[in-house]
């Protein structure tokens, strides 16, 4: 690690704590963990700004309080992990320079999935940082025209547009083990919620040594507008299904979701359940399955 890099990542780790405050143990609670529960609720408003924190090793929440947004600190670049809408990309770049990290220095932006509370403010993220983005196809081609795809399950949802993406998009054309900035992720295929969804993983390993693993399961939410039956499309439903099956066999001690809610986050911080849960995946996952198989049978009972 070089002498630049260690000092700005010093830098970003002091900011989470406040004065007086004795640093926490490897893998406990933090201060700014906890005052991002104090401040934000479940579901909380998508714009509402928290405070950035350490989730472990070199990863930061710099999201909002309803919107997850992560920051990969790397001393090759950074990459960054969703943008929000545009307005919450503002406070994402606000929460990067918050935590002493220059968003110049982003090189990479992921995407779990192309709706506009979580890809919205892309183009925005992308002019500040100059990064490329990375997406599938399918998302890629949203990105392109900031409107959702004929194919979504919620294309005849009232989903605003948003800004179009008008810089670099390189495709992932294949899942898998994939290297972005020096840093190794292991791009997880989760098509469901949308056509081109896509979960990641990747190792965080804290300063003494101690190292875990980090899911960012996407929102795999059987949802739609009125007019789509996911039963008239097995080729979705069946590939849902593998997504599903993926994110629960994953090597995984800490699972985050682009909703935080979704995976109780606000008392992970506060203490009231555990961040780091080896079982955590395979919770959400089964959380997933059971509600598209009661979409289903919704379905085949004509609702």
């Amino acid at each position: 690690m070089s002498a630049k890099f260690a000092a700005v990542l010093t830098a970003a780790l002091a900011s989470c704590t406040t004065a007086g405050d004795r640093p926490a143990p490897e893998g406990d609670l933090r201060p700014a963990q906890v005052a991002w529960a104090q401040q934000c609720e479940d579901f909380d408003d998508w714009d509402k700004p928290g405070p950035p924190f350490r989730v472990y090793g070199q990863t930061f929440y710099v999201g909002t309080c309803g919107i997850t947004s992560l920051l990969v600190a790397g001393e090759d670049g950074h990459v960054l992990i969703d943008s929000g809408t545009d307005a919450g990309a503002e406070a994402v770049l606000a929460n990067i320079r918050a935590l002493g990290f220059d968003p110049r220095d982003v090189e990479t932006i992921l995407m779990s999935h192309e709706h506009f509370d979580h890809v919205g403010g892309m183009d925005r993220l992308q002019k500040a940082t100059g990064a490329t983005i990375v997406a599938t196809p399918a998302a890629a081609a949203v990105l392109r025209s900031g409107r959702p795809s004929p194919d979504d399950p919620q294309a005849g949802s009232e989903h605003p547009p948003f800004a179009p993406v008008e810089g670099p998009i390189t495709a992932l054309q294949s899942l898998g083990p994939v290297r972005f900035s020096g840093a190794a992720f292991t791009a997880i295929d989760t098509p469901g919620h949308t056509i081109g969804a896509t979960s990641w993983s990747w190792r965080a390993c804290e300063v003494g040594g101690r190292c875990a693993t980090i899911v960012y399961a996407d929102s795999m939410n059987p949802i739609s507008d009125d007019s789509y039956r996911f039963s008239d499309h097995p080729a979705l439903v069946a590939a849902f299904r593998e997504g599903i099956a993926s994110v629960a066999a994953a090597d995984c001690d800490i699972v985050l979701a682009p909703h935080p809610g979704a995976v109780d986050l606000r008392k992970r911080l506060s203490g009231e359940k555990p961040l780091l849960d080896p079982g955590g995946c395979k919770a959400y996952a089964d959380g997933v399955a059971l509600r598209l198989n009661a979409r289903l049978a919704k379905e085949r009972n004509g609702g």
